[in-house]
């Protein structure tokens, strides 16, 4: 299995041809079945087929069925006209619609630095930046010293982080790097690093430079020098096409091209998935556990077989470890089916890991709609491993949201093909992210402790709340940034800001910064909201209000609003305006401010709206919830 392959789509439909034919002739394309089919199995010339029926689709078609709109440019210094199909497609397959725009060849210097170029008319929201070894290093004498490698080094890398910084200054959006390909032949063998003139050796140190680089400037890398590690040079490039075209990707390998580029948009966009839910008979361990009972199951130590499904289990804990939320979601009795977790000495994953236990004998996907609201996270947050293959289908047919891979029939490869499909793809991890499992286990014992109490109030008085506040600091920029860029449901207006814009709006005289942390009698719930106002004289403008889903019902919008109205006098605002931007993701803030005491001054056609609350007459709402200033 090789990430080109993309073995974990399903397989196309039989009559793909016929559907793509019919797609083109269509005056409109349905949104919903181009998507469908961006999420098979595509080949470089199917890629291609389906992004010409993708043109057709009406721009109030794409609006209404893509979940966000993009704009992306692509500078390179060979030809990079041939990726773009593969982009739109891999970002169709993400339910995101994203218009292309192409530098004119190896003008990408005088793209970023030309304020009137088309780049910029563009306004891009993430620019992808491609350079081959070639156009960087040029002709050298293999035979550099030490000395003179490092500056040419030196210069190379310089030139590049300089176009990072003079794209910042134009736009806001995101910058992806791709790591340079390593297309040249080592000289002396296995101990090319002895011969630091030698372009295999300079462009393996770049890369190593690049990675360093763009973690100091707020850029995401493309590693592409990874995957041709796995998958051989062969696979991503063509000397043939290289000499006659300058093609450096070959057009084979667009497909898996464009879906590693969408994953790093798509994580940048809030569109990673959050929760893993896992198959239990076969899928975490071989056998069935209501037939062969605990001692019949084939896991652990003096079993290929056995063996395998360990190493999927440590694969998946090692995923909760670093933040994916686990659930279970089984055809099974409740009792048979966590008692391995409980018993079978060889299982590596423990009821602790797995934040939401469903086993019962409803449909899976029934069971997994229940998953997702007792998670109070969205259906299109999780993805769903079954070995079984009927049961997948079932799936994607009801839920098509839910990412399902096709896993393979050996559980050898079940790591390998989850690790593959880059569902989790993240651009930076933060101490929350680490402590997420944790955090919504504790959350659904505070749902059972909720049934427990006959009256609200009760409720909230024995959670024994504390709001932690204070403003954003270096230490929480990561997180704030994080937090930003993915959170899409209670959220007023869906701003996505980068670390320097957050920066910014840190030294931005006047600006409200709020970053908010529950505790409560089941722990820490983490950094939980942001509130961004900017300052209009004596109005503070509430440009971004975001929360976790995780929290609400509990006063938290109420005990936020007191802090905010607090802070805005403080800062001697008399009026503070709200917005409400619409997406599809965010329908339930529509009346935030509403029920915030603001009212209404503005309704546009497209739904927006503003609001505006005097704090002259504000009166704070009465809350369980301590508000605790924690710089202080």
């Amino acid at each position: 299995m090789r990430v080109l392959d993309m073995l974990w789509l399903s397989p196309p439909p039989a009559n793909l041809s016929t559907e793509l034919r019919a797609l083109a002739a269509a005056p409109t394309p349905p949104w919903s079945d181009l998507v469908r089919l961006a999420n098979t199995r595509l080949d470089f010339v199917q890629t291609n087929r389906l992004d010409k029926a993708l043109a057709r689709a009406s721009t109030e078609a794409a609006a209404g069925g893509a979940w966000r709109s993009l704009n992306l440019a692509v500078l390179g210094s060979s030809t990079v006209d041939h990726l773009l199909p593969a982009l739109r497609v891999a970002a169709l397959r993400r339910n995101l619609h994203v218009r292309t725009l192409v530098g004119d060849y190896g003008m990408y210097r005088q793209s970023i630095q030309d304020p009137d170029s088309a780049l910029w008319a563009f306004r891009p929201d993430v620019l992808l930046l491609a350079f081959d070894a070639t156009h960087l290093f040029g002709r050298h004498d293999p035979g550099l010293g030490a000395a003179e490698a490092e500056a040419l080094l030196d210069s190379v890398t310089g030139r590049i982080t300089a176009l990072w910084e003079q794209a910042r200054a134009r736009m806001t959006g995101q910058i992806i790097q791709q790591t340079v390909l390593p297309v040249f032949h080592t000289l002396i063998g296995s101990n090319e690093h002895r011969l630091p003139g030698s372009v295999a050796t300079l462009v393996s140190r770049l890369n190593r430079r690049l990675v360093e680089a763009a973690a100091q400037s707020g850029v995401d890398i493309l590693d592409l020098d990874a995957a041709v590690l796995r998958d051989g040079l062969a696979a991503w490039h063509d000397p043939v096409l290289w000499h006659r075209g300058k093609q450096e990707i070959s057009p084979l390998a667009t497909p898996a091209y464009g879906d590693l580029v969408m994953r790093l948009v798509a994580a940048q966009q809030g569109r990673s998935a959050k929760c893993l839910v896992l198959d239990l008979d076969n899928t975490l361990w071989g056998g069935v556990i209501g037939d062969d009972g605990l001692e019949g199951l084939r896991l652990g130590q003096g079993s290929a077989l056995g063996e395998a499904y360990v190493a999927f289990q440590s694969h998946v804990r090692a995923l909760a470890q670093r933040g994916v939320i686990l659930a279970v979601c089984s055809k099974n009795d409740l009792e048979n089916a966590r008692s391995p977790f409980e018993k079978h000495p060889d299982m590596v994953l423990k009821l602790d890991d797995i934040a939401c236990f469903v086993a019962n004998w409803n449909d899976k996907a029934a069971n997994i709609r229940q998953i997702a609201e007792r998670l109070n996270i969205g259906i299109d947050a999780l993805v769903f491993v079954d070995d079984n293959p009927f049961e997948r289908n079932i799936v994607r047919r009801e839920l098509p949201s839910v990412c399902v891979p096709e896993m393979p029939e050996d559980p050898a490869l079940y790591a390998q093909c989850l690790a593959d499909a880059g569902y989790f793809e993240a651009l930076r991890l933060t101490q929350e992210d680490l402590e997420r499992g944790g955090q919504y286990r504790a959350n659904l014992a505070r749902e059972d402790l909720r049934a427990s109490h006959t009256d609200l109030e009760g409720y909230l008085k024995s959670l024994a709340m504390e709001l932690r506040w204070q403003p954003f600091d270096r230490l929480g920029l990561q997180r704030v940034v994080q937090l930003i860029n993915k959170t899409n449901q209670f959220n007023l207006t869906t701003r996505r800001y980068t670390e320097n814009d957050v920066l910014a709006i840190m030294h931005t005289p006047g600006a409200l910064t709020l970053q908010l942390r529950l505790l409560d009698a089941f722990g820490d719930n983490g950094i939980i909201g942001i509130v961004i106002g900017k300052p209009e004289g004596p109005v503070i403008r509430l440009d971004t209000w975001l929360m976790s889903c995780r929290v609400l019902g509990r006063q938290v919008e109420e005990a936020t609003m007191n802090l905010v109205a607090a802070e805005a006098v403080r800062l001697g605002a008399t009026r503070l305006l709200g917005e409400y931007l619409p997406t599809k993701k965010n329908g339930m803030v529509r009346d935030h401010y509403r029920n915030l005491g603001f009212a209404e001054i503005e309704a546009r056609e497209d739904g927006a709206t503003v609001w505006s609350l005097d704090l002259t007459q504000f009166r704070p709402f009465d809350t369980f919830i301590r508000l605790t200033r924690s710089d202080t």
